[in-house]
């Protein structure tokens, strides 16, 4: 009546391998989207005046007394 409901064992390989690769893939995607850009070359757009000359990057400190333009007041960004 009905034909075998049991999967052969090529079938259960593949359905396996690609449980296998999709989980690779995804963790291979999350591991890329997720590294710090730290060692690559950023924007000039997100760094400090000459910074990118002296290979500093977007992450030097802001000289002391100086406040930094882009981001807000504390107590702006509080209420």
């Amino acid at each position: 009546m009905y034909p075998t409901t049991a999967l052969s064992a090529w079938q259960l390989a593949v359905m396996a391998v690609v449980a296998v690769a999709s989980l690779a893939a995804w963790l291979t995607a999350v591991y890329l989207a997720a590294r710090d850009p730290g060692g690559h070359q950023q924007a000039a757009a997100g760094s400090a005046p000459g910074a990118a000359a002296a290979c500093t990057g977007s992450r030097s400190a802001a000289p002391a007394g100086e406040r930094d333009p882009e981001r807000p007041p504390a107590d702006r960004a509080a209420a």
